[in-house]
């Protein structure tokens, strides 16, 4: 993935946190431990090669004990930083969007998830309630188109109980049904130039954004350079991927497994 040249509101957020790290007195890995990401991403964010969620930043506040020293420079610095207006972050961009095309290799894609579902994986009411509200986008009366593609161990991968899964099967299966919506099961397999799930959002102007996921939140990025190997990724994903038909009936057999 190509990297892009740090932005000022980048570096100027970086700079804040490594003022306050060294404030602190810890070092960039002892930071890592305590907010559980890797000395890598807090090396990326403090040389503003990277831009981090803001609950990332509230994480920090609280380790620091800094107040909301640092959400409030989140606000300030990397609320729009480096991407169009109203493109303030991924979940503003996929409610205005034409179309949304996501991969997931670990759970169903967030769109698509049942509230039950969602709720195993979410840590609050509050995170939950926004997923659903997020989901009302596929319900409205001109819905973007989803093209939704899952890696089969997506389904085998038990979220909650049985019965959850079950009913997750069956809620794929009938949303898959609409004329709006996508959905493909890729075989597990290597795919050239993917390491992990990610979204794209494309505008009526056809201005695009990306959200690639990591395990300390995700990176969000307008980059020409990023959205095209995404995009060709995507592509590849779809036409290895099985047919819609193939993969209602690989859904239909999880959901029988899961019955069991």
């Amino acid at each position: 993935m190509a990297k892009r040249k740090p932005s000022p509101a980048l570096k100027a957020f970086g700079a804040e946190v490594r003022r306050l790290r060294e404030d602190a007195g810890i070092t960039r890995t002892e930071l890592a431990n305590r907010v559980a990401v890797t000395p890598s991403y807090t090396s990326q964010v403090e040389s503003g090669n990277t831009r981090c969620r803001k609950d990332f930043a509230q994480r920090l506040d609280q380790m620091l004990g800094t107040g909301d020293q640092l959400t409030a420079a989140w606000t300030k610095h990397l609320r729009s930083a480096s991407y169009p207006k109203f493109f303030a972050d991924y979940p503003e961009a996929e409610a205005t969007a034409d179309l949304l095309r996501a991969y997931e290799a670990t759970f169903v894609v967030g769109l698509l998830q049942t509230k039950e579902y969602a709720g195993v994986l979410l840590p609050s009411e509050a995170a939950l309630d926004g997923r659903l509200r997020r989901q009302e986008i596929l319900a409205r009366e001109s819905p973007p188109k989803l093209i939704a593609v899952m890696e089969e161990s997506v389904l085998m991968r038990k979220v909650g109980s049985r019965e959850v899964m079950r009913d997750q099967c069956e809620y794929l299966l009938t949303m898959s049904e609409r004329e709006n919506i996508i959905v493909q099961i890729a075989p597990i397999a290597y795919y050239r130039g993917i390491s992990g799930s990610f979204n794209i959002a494309t505008q009526p102007t056809r201005e695009e954004l990306v959200y690639l996921e990591t395990s300390p939140g995700g990176i969000t990025s307008d980059d020409s350079r990023d959205i095209l190997h995404v995009v060709s990724a995507f592509a590849e994903l779809q036409a290895r991927a099985l047919s819609v038909d193939d993969s209602r009936d690989f859904i239909r057999k999880a959901m029988d497994r899961w019955k069991m």
